[in-house]
């Protein structure tokens, strides 16, 4: 295993490319889009789906690309990563996030501090963050247990797929959502709607865990023992 320091500077840069490719896409749609809001959200959809896959691959090996404190959470509740790990990947996917902001707002000329005032709220909108997380913790612990060489293109094509299905357009991960709030642009959230996504991607990511268990059990207890 690498060093937790290497490990979390991976965490910190891939999900500061992450950011930086969903708010500068999102910029960039709002500047190219001329105000159709589906071709908005297409191009919003494609880079994310796309930088996943790349971001996994390449920062896969080194530490494991949670780039997500749901998915870190999740990992240690299943005892497949210790909690002082999990304290500092999500230390460092926070602190990226809010870097990737702030590059794509000097990327494209914004003021670098920003609060969004996009307002994100609602049940609806809960349970598709729910559902949203859900489904990718699920999908991560599905691919994961039978064939992990497939995890950066499912998770890709899921995101990818969740952005429409879901009302919240899926952001399915609390550093994202913290992160977003400091951008006023097509990709934002205000901020009084952070506290309620998070809790509701918990709560899906929580719901996954037994699901995986019943679903995948063989193959979580030897991942586990290993």
């Amino acid at each position: 295993m690498r060093p937790l320091a290497q490990r979390a500077f991976a965490e910190w840069l891939g999900t500061a490319f992450l950011l930086a490719a969903v708010v500068g896409s999102g910029i960039m749609v709002e500047r190219l889009a001329s105000g159709n809001a589906a071709l908005a959200l297409l191009c919003n959809t494609i880079p994310t789906g796309a930088i996943l896959v790349v971001l996994i691959l390449a920062f896969g090996p080194v530490s494991g690309a949670h780039f997500n404190p749901a998915v870190s959470f999740a990992f240690a509740i299943r005892q497949q990563a210790r909690w002082t790990d999990t304290a500092a990947y999500v230390a460092a996917q926070i602190a990226g996030a809010i870097a990737g902001v702030w590059i794509a707002h000097l990327m494209f000329d914004l003021a670098v501090w920003q609060v969004s005032t996009t307002a994100r709220t609602g049940t609806g909108q809960w349970i598709a963050e729910t559902v949203a997380t859900f489904g990718l913790l699920t999908t991560i612990f599905g691919v994961a247990a039978r064939t992990p060489q497939a995890t950066a293109y499912a998770v890709g094509l899921y995101i990818t797929s969740a952005y429409w299905f879901t009302a919240s357009t899926s952001f399915a991960n609390p550093a994202v959502t913290i992160a977003r709030a400091l951008s006023n642009t097509f990709a934002g959230i205000a901020p009084d709607g952070v506290v309620p996504f998070i809790a509701a991607q918990l709560a899906g990511a929580c719901l996954a865990i037994p699901v995986a268990r019943v679903l995948w059990r063989p193959q979580i207890d030897a991942a586990v023992k290993a």
